[in-house]
């Protein structure tokens, strides 16, 4: 199992004009493999964080990533959210502070790759995202997210990428992962390879849209076999499996 998270050097943190974070042991997901230049305000839920994962607006107040991001459920000032801009250089980007983490309980490497980042202050203007509490929209064609390298091994982005991917059912996605979680897990990409999340994409969302036509987010990027490869989708956490879990948590949060 390789983690879609990045261990951050300085030289890429300052490309991405952000504060390094602590490195981590796991290799999880970079940035969106395949992918195009994302517009100003196309997605204005998406966030990235100072120790090289993305994340998306649960509220106001509650950024939702993955797990495997974050140390531990407690205080923590230690994480800055950059939000409201597809440049992480962008004078007109918005800084915020973390002053608390919620780690999915019971979280151990396997399933459960998920958790809250309560915000210092309420950030305005920028729109949520909503969750899927249902099996629904778990099908489809899904859009990805993300500032991380675009290729394998690549250097972080400084522009937000962006792309689509077709759901794996979970017998496909077995084939390739005899460890998949699929209670807990949703996989999603080609076949051929070439479009994918990878290290730094930890934590973001996998969305689509909904009855409606808005944005609705069926998985958070958690982990897979390197990036973009054929045969190896990328693996979500199946977010519909955690709603109840995740709205109970944020009202314990205040947000």
């Amino acid at each position: 199992m390789v983690r879609r998270l990045l261990a951050v050097v300085v030289t890429a943190a300052a490309l991405a004009g952000i504060a390094p974070g602590p490195a981590q042991a796991a290799v999880p997901r970079e940035s969106v493999v395949g992918g195009t230049r994302a517009a100003q305000g196309e997605f204005p839920f998406m966030v990235r964080l100072s120790m090289g994962c993305g994340g998306a607006l649960y509220s106001p107040r509650l950024v939702l990533t993955a797990a495997h991001c974050v140390s531990r459920t407690g205080t923590n000032t230690s994480i800055t959210a950059t939000l409201g801009a597809v440049d992480l250089q962008s004078s007109s980007r918005i800084t915020v502070q973390s002053n608390y983490v919620y780690r999915a309980p019971g979280y151990n490497g396997n399933g459960k790759d998920w958790a809250l980042i309560r915000l210092a202050t309420p950030v305005t203007g920028l729109a949520t995202l909503p969750v899927a509490t249902n099996t629904t929209y778990n099908t489809g064609t899904f859009t990805i997210v993300g500032w991380g390298a675009a290729t394998e091994g690549g250097a972080q982005q400084r522009y937000l990428l962006k792309a689509t991917v077709p759901f794996v059912p979970d017998a496909t996605c077995d084939n390739s992962y005899p460890d998949l979680i699929p209670s807990d897990e949703i996989c999603a990409g080609y076949a051929s390879g070439g479009v994918d999340t990878c290290q730094g994409d930890s934590g973001g969302p996998m969305f689509r849209r909904d009855a409606s036509n808005a944005w609705i987010q069926v998985g958070i990027v958690s982990w897979g076999n390197g990036c973009a490869r054929p045969n190896y989708p990328g693996v979500y956490t199946e977010v519909s499996t955690f709603a109840s879990a995740i709205a109970t948590a944020a009202a314990s949060l205040g947000g």
